[in-house]
């Protein structure tokens, strides 16, 4: 069958290692024909164009910024990504009968794009829930429901309301998800909300004793400390405040190394707190290629997973497959709405703690630096759990007779 992937970030390549390209790739490879449509932002200087990339038809639409920009450019080229979308798919997917169509959240505002597909071609529709917007963003402040920024929740949450009575089928990261769907979408039908978690190409990123003093001397990280390593955005979402607390706390742990690598508007925060502090079993670094941040992550001790802990609705963390990959235990610190501390604690391969609690922080850090040998379970979870046949198996079953 024609399978349609919308997003406004960009797959640069079918072939890539992370969550999406790898599902889509799970479909080339049973017989499917793959459309993408994801990006190019104007400072970019692209135009739209749609090249074929490893059996994958890519369709990158020209767009505004959404990234790196100020609020209201950011407004705007969300407010015409899903006209210029539409005008792209009519003009090099004419011809092309699609049906199904998988889109993924951020964003909720490809409603239209999707209804045209689906009533166009007579598609199904998939949505693979990673977000919800904009309770998210109510959370941690950045808008509310009262005032005039109640306006931007109102406009947002039917836009929200409106995707998900578009979808025929809503895909969730954990059960957690599953229950928040239910609870504040009443009229949204529960048999059609299910798991669908963030799943990878399983690749075992373990590294032997040798390359791990090789990268660790690379890039000047102690032999013979326990490293636990946080890896990706540092932002509003992460609670960076309480990241630097669990810090400080552990600065006269003399065998413990923390190691930050990631950037994010909370970066600047992390750099003041090292200038000012200069503390002795920390290190900071900016995003590094994904590739070589997998082969560090590798070479470190115990994944760290951080969210804010006013959030009332259950995140996933994706990186937690990172970890996992690279068969290394995982401190999980998180509001208590998530169930991936739960899953953590219950598949015996990490520990968890509330996002405002140090001393609990301080307590998970004592108990993994004595935890015992967990890569064979945490291997075998993964494998049953987050592998891309799983999530392609679950959204195929709705399929089998296209």
């Amino acid at each position: 069958m024609n399978v349609l992937f919308l997003t406004t970030g960009r797959i640069d390549s079918i072939e890539q290692h992370s969550i999406y390209p790898d599902l889509l790739r799970k479909f080339r490879d049973n017989g499917h024909q793959v459309y993408t449509v994801g990006s190019y932002e104007k400072r970019e200087g692209k135009e739209t164009n749609l090249i074929e990339d490893h059996g994958a038809h890519m369709l990158y639409v020209k767009i505004g910024n959404l990234t790196q920009t100020n609020l209201f450019e950011k407004g705007i080229s969300t407010v015409r990504v899903e006209s210029q979308y539409l005008s792209a798919i009519k003009e090099y997917f004419s011809k092309v009968k699609f049906d199904l169509v998988l889109y993924s959240t951020p964003p909720i505002t490809l409603v239209k794009v999707v209804e045209y597909v689906k009533k166009r071609d007579g598609a199904k529709t998939y949505l693979l829930l990673k977000d919800i917007f904009p309770q998210n963003a109510v959370d941690l402040g950045m808008i509310n429901k009262q005032g005039i920024k109640g306006f931007i929740y109102k406009y947002f949450r039917r836009k929200e309301k409106e995707l998900y009575k578009i979808s025929d089928y809503i895909g969730c990261m954990s059960q957690a998800n599953v229950n928040y769907v239910i609870k504040h979408n009443p009229e949204v039908d529960s048999s059609v909300v299910e798991i669908c978690p963030n799943c990878v190409e399983v690749i075992d990123k373990s590294v032997a004793w040798d390359k791990r003093i090789s990268i660790r001397q690379k890039y000047a990280i102690p032999l013979n400390k326990k490293v636990f390593i946080y890896g990706g955005n540092l932002g509003k979402p992460q609670g960076i405040s309480f990241l630097i607390e669990c810090l400080k706390s552990q600065e006269k742990n003399e065998e413990a190394f923390f190691l930050i690598v990631g950037s994010g508007t909370e970066y600047s925060k992390l750099e003041k707190y090292i200038s000012e502090c200069n503390p002795i079993n920390v290190k900071l670094m900016q995003r590094l290629p994904k590739e070589d941040y997998d082969t560090m992550v590798g070479a470190c001790d115990v994944g760290m997973i951080f969210l804010d802990h006013r959030f009332t609705i259950p995140n996933f963390p994706s990186r937690l497959l990172s970890y996992m990959q690279a068969k290394i235990p995982v401190l999980a610190c998180t509001d208590p709405n998530t169930d991936i501390g739960r899953i953590i604690e219950e598949a015996g391969f990490g520990c968890w703690c509330k996002s405002n609690d140090v001393g609990k922080f301080d307590k998970c850090v004592k108990n993994l630096m004595n935890i015992e040998q967990v890569a064979d379970k945490e291997w075998t979870y993964l494998n049953q759990h987050y592998s891309t046949e799983k999530g392609y198996q679950i959204i195929m079953k709705h399929f089998i007779d296209l």
